[in-house]
């Protein structure tokens, strides 16, 4: 199989286009047009598991982290990133990231989170801002039917759980071709008043090119006038972090202690103690102290997130339980969720899941 086939796939469960813009997510080694023999799921495309992939006749690794995430100015093996890129490229073997892409979506990291912590109804904790457009456009009324279909199968029209959204008004359009004009109503040098109808539909950014080629392959004016609008709107459906409500509230430390044993850490570094039930729980796999107003403004009892400083945890300031439970931890069942989905989808074909540990965190 051809990686660009794969990587069709690994898009369909973590578009690049949800990924954060400080992510480096996506194909980080390798050839588009390679054939690829084999796959093997990690978490951290290390060294050793580059070595695992040799051995297990993989050349295509898909990791949750990125291995290369800040520029590299030389290659020469001094750092544990250099040493995989370099025994990666020796082996032909191709690396392929998703991280925030996948962190994003509303089945990726934190619902898979939400499912092992019995936290129902999740919704968007942080949802994703700069992402919703609007597109403007104006047709004859006997084209209106086929520009507003064409624009619903590009993927315009989609809010939350509904589609074929749009906004429709009647209107009056003016024009006046010059000589060198080709006008469908009218003549050339002729002022022209025809009714149209105003069609307005919004969309996901990286679906504009997609969008404007519908919208002039279905448009039967010979020039199409449209505007193209950024809006303020966040997205329900894709975003950092998930919130949600447990079946039968717990206290404080029996939560926590649940939280440790599901999430099989270590150790949970956590706030001071409320005194209050926990019925409602925010998660946020990775690091999450950004969160923390999200989580306080929607009403969680606690946050369940990894990375917090000294100084994030006096932002619970008496309003919130805050939890971390480790970077690798919260996000440990990812792997298993990439791997399930690629043999779901590719039933017949070699994916094989990573036996190495890479979380470089040890506990006494």
């Amino acid at each position: 199989m051809k990686l660009q086939q794969i990587i069709s796939v690994l898009e369909q469960m973590s578009p690049i286009a949800y990924a954060e813009d400080f992510d480096n997510v996506g194909l980080l080694v390798g050839n588009p047009n390679q054939d690829i023999n084999g796959i093997l799921v990690c978490h951290d495309a290390l060294e050793n598991v580059i070595d695992e992939a040799v051995n297990k006749k993989c050349n295509l690794v898909v990791c949750f982290h990125p291995i290369l995430f800040s520029g590299l100015k030389k290659i020469t093996g001094k750092s544990y990133v250099e040493r995989a890129v370099i025994k990666a490229i020796k082996n032909d073997i191709a690396i392929y990231s998703v991280h925030t892409a996948l962190d994003n979506h509303k089945n990726g990291v934190n619902k898979i989170m939400c499912d092992a912590l019995g936290i129902k109804n999740p919704k968007m904790l942080v949802e994703k801002e700069n992402f919703i457009y609007k597109l403007v456009t104006y047709t004859p009324i006997d084209n209106a039917n086929q520009v507003r279909n064409a624009l619903f199968e590009a993927g315009a029209g989609n809010i939350g759980n509904y589609d074929n959204c749009s906004f429709n008004s009647n209107g009056k359009g003016t024009y006046r071709g010059n000589e060198d004009s080709n006008p469908v109503v009218g003549e050339k040098h002729e002022f022209v008043e025809a009714e149209e109808i105003k069609i307005e539909v919004t969309f996901e950014k990286h679906l504009q090119n997609k969008i404007l080629k519908a919208l002039f392959e279905s448009h039967k004016y010979e020039e199409v006038a449209y505007e193209i609008y950024k809006t303020e709107n966040k997205h329900q459906n894709i975003g950092l972090g998930m919130i949600g409500e447990l079946e039968t509230e717990q206290n404080e430390k029996d939560f926590l202690l649940f939280v440790k044993q599901k999430m099989e850490t270590g150790i949970v570094r956590h706030s001071e103690f409320l005194n209050k039930k926990v019925k409602k729980v925010a998660v946020l796999g990775g690091s999450g102290a950004f969160s923390i107003g999200s989580a306080v403004a929607k009403g969680a009892d606690v946050l369940i997130t990894s990375d917090l400083k000294y100084h994030d945890f006096f932002q619970a300031e008496n309003k919130i339980l805050l939890a971390d439970i480790g970077h690798f931890e919260s996000e440990r069942f990812t792997k298993n969720y990439i791997y399930d989905y690629l043999t779901k989808k590719m039933p017949t074909f070699a994916v094989i899941l990573s036996e190495i540990n890479t979380n470089p965190v040890n506990y006494l």
